[in-house]
C-alpha cells in the first residue's frame, strides 16, 4: 500500500534530521569515541594490564594508548587474551561475557579465526545498517519502494554452541538478531536462512523466488549471481526483472564490485541502484552515501576507534606481514591519496587490531575512503606493488574492451630462471583467447602503475594467463569450505592456497580431459 511506504519513508526521514545536523569535527568524534572504550573496559583484564583508568584520566590519553597499548594481530590476541572469552571466563578484554563468536579466515588464511561480537557491538552494526537505511530517502524512490522485501544473503543463521559460545559467520550472527520490526521486509526468512548446505539454500531461494517481491539485495557479488542466473535459468525467464520488477538496489560488501558490474547489468532489464558498505567481522566501518560514486563515509561515532598504518615497505613486509614497531597515525593526520592499512580498537574488545584490509582516503574532510584490497593480498616480488585496485581495474578495463565477463580472477607470482613472472588464471565461460588477456592485462597494469611498468622492464620477464570455467573456480571454494554467501575468492594466491589451487586446477583438466 503506497500509504504505508509513504509512513515508512517519513519515519526515515525523521531519523535523519539529526545525522544531517550535526556536524561534528572527525577527530573530535574519534575521539570521544576512544574515552568512552577506555572507560568502558577499564575494568576489564585487558584494561587492568595496560592500565587504561591512568590512560583516560590524561588530557593526552589517545597519544598514551598509542605508546601503552602494542599493535595487535590475530595470533597475538587470540595467544594472550580471547582464548579466556572462548573458554567462558567475563570481562577479558570486554564487560561481561561474550556470548558470540564470527568465524573468519578472510581470503588469505586457510585456519578459521575467532572474532568476539558483543552486544554492543551487535547493536552498533543495527544502529549503523538503520542509518544505512535513512540515507536511502536521499535517493529517489517511490514510497512503494520502502515496502518491499530486502533479500540478505550470507552465513546460516543455525549458529553452532559450544558449551560457553555461539559461532559462525558475521551475516549469520547478525540475521539471527534481526530487530523484530524488519522480520517483515527479510527474505529468504528464518527457515532457509537456518539452513546451512549452500545448495540446499540456493534451490529454497530459487523455488521461493516467485512468491517475493524484492527491492533490496544485500550480498557478496559472486554468490549473488550465482543466485540471479539460477532464478532466471529456472523460470525461463530474460532478466531477474521479470520475477522482480521492483528491484531498485543492490547492496555489496567485502570485495571489489568493479569486476561484477558487466555480469550484473547483463541480468537485469533497467539500471538499479549499486550501493557498497563496508562491514567486516570486526564491525561496521563504511557505506555509501547519496552522491559518493566510489568511496564510502567511515562511521567514526560507533564504537571503533580507527589507526593508520602506512602500507608500505617501512611498516610491511614482501609477504604483508607486519614489522616491529609500525608507524600508526590517527584520522587527523592521514592523507588522501595514501594506502593504509586499518587498525580497530572496538566495543567487542578487540584492541589496536589489525583487520587485514587496506583504504585509502578519497576525501579526508568527508572521510571517505575505497577498500583497496588486503595487506596479503598483493603482488610484490621485486617491488612492482600491485594491489588488489590494480587488478580489479585492469579486469574492468579488459571485459570492457573485449565485452566478455570475468566471473572470477586470481593472480600469483612465480619464479622466472633467476627473475620472476605473473601468473593469471581467468574464470569465464566466454571465449577468451589466453594469449591476448595476458597481453592486455599486463598492458593494462602498466597504466596504472608505475613501479610495475618500471619492474616489468628489469624483473618481471613474463605475464600469462590461463582461461578456466567458472565452475573450476566454484569446485575450489566448495572444497575449500568456503561455499556460501559470506566468502570470497581470494585475488592473489600464495603459500598453501597456491598449492592447492595448482593442484584443484590440473585435476579439473585431467577429468575433462582439458
Amino acid at each position: 500500500m503506497p500509504l504505508l511506504g509513504s509512513l515508512i519513508r517519513k519515519a526515515y526521514e525523521l531519523r535523519q534530521l539529526p545525522i544531517d545536523i550535526i556536524n561534528v569535527d572527525p577527530v573530535t568524534e574519534q575521539e570521544n569515541v576512544l574515552k568512552k572504550l577506555l572507560l568502558k573496559a577499564q575494568d576489564t583484564a585487558f584494561g587492568e594490564y595496560y592500565n587504561f583508568s591512568r590512560i583516560v584520566g590524561r588530557h593526552d590519553f589517545s597519544e598514551q594508548f598509542c605508546a601503552t597499548v602494542p599493535v595487535h594481530d590475530y595470533s597475538s590476541m587470540f595467544k594472550n587474551w580471547w582464548y579466556r572469552c572462548l573458554n567462558g571466563e567475563p570481562y577479558v578484554t570486554w564487560p561481561g561475557k561474550v556470548k558470540y563468536f564470527a568465524l573468519t579466515s578472510g581470503t588469505s588464511e586457510s585456519s578459521s579465526k575467532h572474532i568476539p561480537v558483543t552486544a554492543d557491538m551487535l547493536r552498533a552494526i543495527q544502529k549503523a545498517s538503520i542509518r544505512q537505511l535513512v540515507s536511502a530517502t536521499k535517493y529517489d524512490f517511490p514510497d512503494e519502494f520502502y515496502e518491499k522485501g530486502i533479500l540478505m544473503i550470507g552465513g546460516s543463521t543455525h549458529l553452532r554452541y559450544n558449551g560457553t559460545y555461539y559461532q559462525g559467520d558475521l551475516s549469520g550472527i547478525t540475521a539471527s538478531n534481526i530487530p523484530f520490526w524488519f522480520q517483515h521486509f527479510y527474505k529468504p526468512g528464518r527457515r532457509i536462512s537456518r539452513e546451512q548446505e549452500w545448495s540446499v539454500k540456493l534451490n529454497d531461494i530459487v523455488m521461493n523466488a516467485k512468491a517475493w517481491d524484492i527491492g533490496i539485495i544485500v550480498g557478496v557479488p559472486a554468490w549473488i549471481q550465482i543466485i540471479l542466473e539460477k532464478i532466471i535459468d529456472y523460470y525461463g525467464v530474460i532478466t531477474i526483472h521479470d520475477i522482480w520488477p521492483n528491484l531498485s538496489a543492490y547492496v555489496h560488501s567485502g570485495v571489489s564490485f568493479e569486476p561484477y558490474i558487466r555480469s550484473f547489468e547483463k541480468l537485469l532489464s533497467r539500471p538499479i541502484l549499486f550501493n557498497e558498505t563496508y562491514l567486516a567481522s570486526e564491525g561496521y566501518i563504511a557505506f555509501q552515501r547519496p552522491g559518493n560514486l566510489k568511496s564510502m563515509e567511515m562511521i567514526l561515532d560507533n564504537g571503533i576507534y580507527y589507526e593508520f598504518i602506512p602500507f608500505n615497505d617501512a611498516n610491511f613486509d614482501s609477504e604483508g606481514n607486519l614489522k616491529p614497531n609500525p608507524e600508526a597515525i590517527t584520522i587527523g593526520q592521514v592523507e588522501e591519496g595514501k594506502e593504509y592499512a586499518l587498525l580497530l580498537s572496538t566495543c567487542a574488545g578487540v584492541w589496536r587490531y589489525l583487520i587485514g584490509d587496506t583504504i585509502k582516503f578519497i576525501s579526508k574532510n568527508r572521510s571517505e575512503i575505497m577498500l583497496t584490497g588486503r595487506t596479503k593480498q598483493f603482488i610484490s616480488l621485486c617491488g612492482e606493488h600491485v594491489s588488489q585496485d590494480n587488478l580489479n581495474r585492469a579486469i574492468r578495463m579488459f571485459q570492457d574492451e573485449y565485452n566478455v565477463k570475468i566471473n572470477e580472477f586470481t593472480i600469483t607470482g612465480i619464479s622466472y630462471g633467476n627473475l620472476f613472472a605473473h601468473q593469471w588464471y581467468l574464470g569465464t565461460d566466454d571465449k577468451v583467447d589466453p594469449v591476448v588477456a595476458a597481453c592486455k592485462l599486463d598492458e593494462y597494469l602498466k597504466i596504472l602503475n608505475d613501479d610495475y611498468r618500471v619492474e616489468r622492464i628489469e624483473a618481471i620477464k613474463n605475464v600469462s594467463a590461463e582461461v578456466l570455467p567458472l565452475q573450476v573456480f566454484h569446485d575450489w571454494m566448495k572444497a575449500m569450505g568456503r561455499e556460501g554467501g559470506a566468502h570470497k575468492f581470494p585475488r592473489v594466491l600464495k603459500n598453501s592456497q597456491l598449492k592447492q589451487w595448482i593442484t584443484h586446477k590440473n585435476s579439473y583438466k585431467i577429468h575433462t580431459g582439458s
